[in-house]
């Protein structure tokens, strides 16, 4: 039985604990969808994760494809994992990386078999998966075990107020004890850029995060910007709850990493991290699905996600818990969020007890509670593209 210390988690071949124990069928490019849905409507107990590219890419945009890719499939949260491709060669170097956490994977591909074998195979090592994993027992592990990533969505004035910093105490008191956080959305820290490079752990870590951010305003945001941030930087749901800029959203966003965390190190989109516990800082897009999808790559298995007007973003490998201080928002969306902290507006809850409250969240969905996004059938997982295919 878990205490207060502990959860009861998945312990993998490789030492890393999940908190789900999903059986994925892993298509490698989008004309592998269709075989993979097949599979998954064959065998209850698996999950498809379609997506729309893989074909043509090349240079850092085909390396992050083949990160996201095995990243996905090695996440603790997956049991084991079929991968399904067009043709022989990238289809085994994924399964080949996913191979090497030691969990159960198993390489599929059409060319030369057809949709019609290749579902039938997949479909019968699938079910032996699903048997094996079916049997697989929870276990108590550290909390300081746990791997928690942290992105906001539709925020507006409370988000800053109330739910983000609920998120920033629950680092402030979980990072010390040994857990690994990661934060992100490069570009939504414009305006706020001095402050977060103040909070690097050293002045290299800092300087690295300045050039990073950097160029990703100089390269994607002013190299194709038709009007502040492409129009898209407050979102028109910001504007709608009293941000009206960019500057206020980042004050707001930075809110995530509490008072005393530093970052250690900063990650390539889906890296995983090298460094230890700690928290780290993942160079990603503002894109709800897009950034869950790559922290969830580089490992991450719970998801925090405070939103203010009522971001409904899940995943299908990680539980994204939401947390919301907006009493309007819980009035007309409660059954998206997770934990209500409207309570620290109306001064009937400290920051401290809503981190508290966070926490003991964070552990029952750890310990097997599905989400509300889960509970409604939220499966965004979104690939990042960097630039045209060939």
């Amino acid at each position: 039985m878990a205490n207060n210390g502990t959860f009861l988690g998945y312990r993998r071949e490789n030492g890393r604990v999940g908190v789900r124990n999903h059986v994925a069928i892993l298509p490698v490019d989008d004309i592998s969808n269709a075989s993979c849905e097949a599979v998954a409507n064959n065998i209850k107990g698996t999950m498809a994760l379609p997506h729309a590219y893989g074909r043509l890419q090349f240079g850092a945009d085909l390396d992050l494809h083949f990160r996201t890719m095995i990243g996905t499939g090695a996440n603790p949260n997956v049991a084991a994992c079929i991968v399904i491709g067009i043709e022989p060669g990238w289809t085994q170097k994924i399964a080949d990386g996913i191979a090497e956490t030691g969990k159960p994977v198993a390489a599929f591909s059409i060319e030369q078999n057809g949709d019609l074998k290749t579902i039938m195979d997949a479909s019968r090592r699938a079910k032996d998966f699903v048997h094996w994993a079916s049997e697989l027992q929870r276990e108590e592990c550290k909390m300081s075990e746990l791997w928690v990533s942290t992105k906001c969505g539709e925020s507006d004035t409370t988000t800053g107020l109330g739910s983000c910093p609920t998120v920033g105490n629950m680092y402030d008191k979980l990072v010390p004890e040994g857990i690994y956080g990661c934060f992100g959305e490069t570009s939504e820290i414009t305006g706020a850029e001095h402050i977060c490079k103040a909070r690097a752990a050293d002045e290299d870590t800092a300087e690295r995060w300045y050039a990073m951010w950097k160029a990703y305003q100089d390269d994607v945001i002013f190299a194709h910007q038709t009007d502040d941030l492409s129009d898209s930087q407050p979102t028109k749901g910001n504007i709608e709850g009293g941000l009206t800029t960019i500057e206020e959203k980042a004050l707001g966003n930075l809110e995530k990493i509490g008072r005393d965390c530093r970052y250690i190190d900063i990650l390539d989109p889906a890296e995983a991290p090298k460094k230890g516990p700690g928290l780290y800082f993942m160079d990603t897009s503002s894109a709800a699905a897009e950034c869950v999808t790559l922290m969830a790559a580089a490992g991450y298995v719970v998801h925090t996600f405070p939103t203010g007007q009522g971001n409904v973003i899940g995943n299908p490998i990680v539980p994204v818990v939401k947390i919301s201080a907006n009493p309007r928002t819980l009035r007309t969306m409660s059954e998206h969020i997770d934990v209500d902290v409207t309570g620290i507006l109306t001064r009937e809850m400290t920051i401290d007890q809503a981190g508290d409250a966070l926490i003991d969240m964070v552990r029952r969905t750890a310990n097997g509670r599905a989400t509300a996004a889960e509970a409604l059938g939220h499966r965004e997982f979104v690939m990042t593209k960097l630039y045209r295919s060939a």
